[in-house]
Order: structure tokens, then sequence, then C-alpha cells
């Protein structure tokens, strides 16, 4: 990480870490209140295949209030022909999004998943100079914040709930989503968690 943090600060950029996670009719579940001896039961509709995929991505700068990004996505029966992942455009005009809202610089950090090193991708962020991109080092999900916000996600707004139908899903996430977004304590917190720091290196006159 050491390279992009000196890109960071020579380009007075955002630094911005990207993941996507998937979310199903199924929520996971967590601790709550019940009486002795009664175990809470949830009862939920529909097929537990993934209904719903996001992607964010998690930006910091000195100086500057972290924020959040993000791009919900529904997905259709696969039986019928329809993608359950993001594709190469997806990312791309995720990217011309949050570089149009940061009005900055950005220096990209993601995983090696294949459609993030697809050749198209590749050569959008190679002719465009207001993008820099790194990949994580491969099965580090630890140094991922967006990671973080997930976690954030499923505790706080997924946990527990009995689904009426996708729309209840995609409208309790993005609330979940939209909460944090407001709070930047909880970005910063994601970041922490995995042991990087935000800081930069300062000149010393001789």
């Amino acid at each position: 990480m050491a390279a992009g943090g000196r890109s960071v600060a020579a380009l007075d950029a955002w630094l911005c870490f990207e993941d996507e996670a998937g979310f199903s009719m199924t929520p996971p579940t967590a601790r709550t209140w019940a009486r002795r001896g009664r175990t809470p039961v949830i009862r939920v509709r529909g097929r537990s295949q993934r209904r719903f995929s996001v992607a964010a991505l998690a930006c910091y700068k000195q100086g500057e209030r972290s924020r959040m990004i993000y791009r919900p996505k529904r997905h259709m029966d696969h039986k019928r022909g329809g993608r359950r992942s993001f594709t190469w455009t997806d990312y791309r005009d995720l990217l011309i999004a949050a570089h149009q809202q940061l009005g900055a610089p950005i220096v990209l950090v993601w995983d090696n998943l294949n459609v993030h090193k697809d050749r198209r991708l590749r050569e959008f962020v190679d002719t465009h100079d207001w993008i820099t991109c790194y990949f994580l080092p491969a099965y580090a999900p630890d140094l991922n914040p967006v990671e973080g916000i997930w976690s954030l996600l499923r505790r706080s707004s997924q946990a527990n709930t009995a689904f009426t139908d996708p729309e209840h899903l995609i409208s309790t996430l993005r609330h979940g989503l939209r909460k944090i977004q407001y709070r930047s304590n909880l970005i910063d917190g994601c970041l922490a968690e995995t042991g990087l720091t935000s800081t930069t290196s300062r000149q010393q006159r001789q």
C-alpha cells in the first residue's frame, strides 16, 4: 500500500477502496431478545438465491469527510439469461460517478476479481489520467474497509428481518446504506479496523 499512499499525496487524490456483496431474501441471524427457552423463528418467503448486489467505494482524503458511494443492481432470474454480477461497464460507470462527486483524482484499490482485470476496464483506467489503480494482495479481505461496511449493513439493517418481497429488501438496503453514508465516523472506523492509516509523509527542509 506504500505506492498507493505516495500516489494519493502526489495527486492530491481520494483513496478509494472498492468491493461488492450479494444480498438475498434470506436474512442473516443475530442475537435478539426472547423469552427463556423460546428460540425466535424467522419465516421468510422466496428462494434464498441472491437477488441484489451492491458495489461500494469507501473514499478517504485528509482534511475531508470520509465518503461512501454505492450502486445497487437487481438480478433477474438467471435461468432466463440474466447476470448475477456486475459487468465491466457497471464498474466503469461507478468510477465515473465517483469522480464527478468527489471532484478530484482517484487512487483506486480493489481485489483481483476477474472483471476488475477485464481488458476493456483496464483500457478505460489507462486512458484516463484522473484514476490510478492498485490491486490488493490475493485473499486479503481484511485489508479492505468496505468489508466492514457490509458487516455494519447486515448487522444493523438486514439481520432478523423477514422480507415480504424484493422491493422490501432493496428499500431496506438503501435505507441502511444511507445511514452509513451520513455517519463518516463509521466509514473511518472501517478503515481503522484494517490497520491501515490515511496519513501522508511530511516534507522536511534540509
